[in-house]
């Protein structure tokens, strides 16, 4: 027991005793060192193999500190990150929400439904990929309001695509469908529900 007593004291003044000297006074410097003296080369060599294990312990733990706090920065960057990508996203979504409240409902341009063509208010552009003969898909005209068709007089079907109030917005989608390899696509208009020649509405919507 003797010998942890003094192992304890020298440690306390290894450890302490370059911060302490500013403290303690002359006469309990002396004692410190008396103590000190006191112990025997082995326990002192041991204490100090102690001291300098526990130091490199000290030094390796505050190294596992630094690496776990830069992980922490790292995750707190990435949350910040994924916070903006967020709000973006939830603004994005309140805007386009306040959009479509604010545009009229569909039901304003649409007069009626005659067979496979909807009747609607106003100048719209579709493109028209080809007319094609022995091919009736008719039955399809009515499922989708972005697919349709009409015959010729020489009974071939005459086959649209999309369903566009703006002209630009129609000959973005023509091109598109020209670089798919549809080669024959090009744009038609209607107004009031009926096929007019493009001339003649062109003038008033450009």
């Amino acid at each position: 027991m003797k010998i942890f007593y003094y192992l304890g004291i020298a440690l306390l003044a290894i450890l302490t005793l370059g911060s302490a000297q500013a403290q303690l006074s002359k006469q309990e410097v002396k004692e410190w060192k008396k103590k000190k003296k006191s112990m025997s080369p082995e326990e002192l060599k041991n204490l100090m193999e102690e001291n300098t294990s526990l130091k490199e312990q000290v030094s390796s733990m505050g190294s596992q500190v630094s690496s776990l706090q830069a992980r922490i920065s790292d995750k707190d960057n990435e949350i910040s990150e994924l916070q903006s990508d967020l709000d973006n996203v939830q603004q994005q979504l309140s805007e386009a929400k306040k959009a479509a409240q604010a545009a009229p409902p569909p039901s304003e341009n649409v007069e009626a439904s005659s067979g496979s063509t909807r009747l609607v208010k106003g100048v719209v552009f579709k493109v028209q990929i080809g007319a094609f003969k022995n091919k009736d898909l008719s039955k399809y005209f009515d499922k989708s309001d972005n697919f349709g068709g009409e015959s010729n007089d020489d009974g071939a079907q005459r086959i649209t695509l999309g369903s566009f109030m703006d002209y630009w917005e129609a000959d973005t989608f023509k091109k598109y469908l020209r670089e798919m390899g549809v080669k024959d696509a090009w744009i038609v208009s209607y107004k009031d529900g009926t096929r007019v020649p493009l001339k003649d509405v062109l003038e008033g919507v450009i």
